[in-house]
């Protein structure tokens, strides 16, 4: 559950969620725990946000510290599959022996 607090107005919120998917018998609970959630992310907007690196002048993940691979090691992983098959170009099925 939400550690949200419930005011009236989150109450209010719930009814008017609840009754805008129909009123269905049960689930006020379901629509009040929605309701708290919707108010503690309008509490707090940039929660849950990583800072953004670029933001700081730090353009390359270089520069950030973080490594990066040579363009050649892209070579070693392997082909892409063509239109024909998964396992390369080649068909799959023999050709067959014209006598």
């Amino acid at each position: 559950m939400s550690e949200t607090p419930v005011t009236p107005k989150i109450r209010e919120r719930a009814r008017k969620l609840w009754e805008d998917a129909g009123s269905p018998a049960g689930r006020e609970d379901d629509y009040l725990e929605r309701a708290r959630e919707l108010a503690g992310m309008e509490s707090s907007p940039g929660a849950g946000l990583e800072p953004n690196p670029l933001a700081d002048g730090v353009v390359t993940p270089a520069e950030r510290g973080q490594p990066v691979e040579e363009a050649f090691l892209q070579e070693n992983l392997g082909e892409f599959p063509g239109l024909q098959t998964d396992q390369g170009d080649q068909e799959s099925t023999p050709h067959s022996h014209k006598e």
